[in-house]
């Protein structure tokens, strides 16, 4: 799974946990989520080490959120099961002697470096608390809207 994919993904899993007051086991996040209970498991595994969510074994067991939403940002769902880059591509140095490669990698370095500052620091700015709020306000409009 990509790391924009497991960002996407786990912030999506954190705000049903957040709505819900039980548990959800790793069969029903992987069904909602269209994958694997194991690559549940291995992903929620990153959260759970960072302290952003519970998990209980046995009957009743399954994942909770153990953290305030206020207190997690984005970036720090990103950085609990995304890894250390935001972006999947990059400068190549296939030929490091060819002056073409180097001024184009020199030019897209300093893009992409500027690019992920000002994404990291976008994703530090939206608490989880800021996503359910506004998870919440499109469920108000659905409610309201004529149907």
């Amino acid at each position: 799974m990509r790391s924009d994919s497991r960002l996407s993904r786990m912030l999506h899993v954190l705000l049903h946990m957040a709505r819900h007051d039980t548990p959800f086991t790793s069969e029903q996040l992987a069904q909602m989520l269209g994958t694997n209970p194991v690559v549940v498991r291995r992903t929620m595994a990153g959260l759970r080490d960072a302290g952003y969510v519970s998990s209980g074994k046995g009957r009743g067991g399954g994942w909770s959120i153990a953290c305030d939403l206020r207190d997690v940002t984005l970036l720090d769902i990103h950085r609990a099961v995304g890894g250390p880059h935001l972006f999947a591509i990059g400068v190549e140095s296939d030929n490091p002697e060819c002056a073409v490669e180097r001024a184009v990698n020199a030019a897209l370095d300093g893009v992409l470096r500027d690019a992920e500052a000002m994404l990291i620091a976008r994703l530090g700015a939206i608490s989880l608390a800021d996503l359910a709020q506004d998870f919440d306000g499109l469920c108000r409009q659905h409610e309201q809207a004529p149907g």
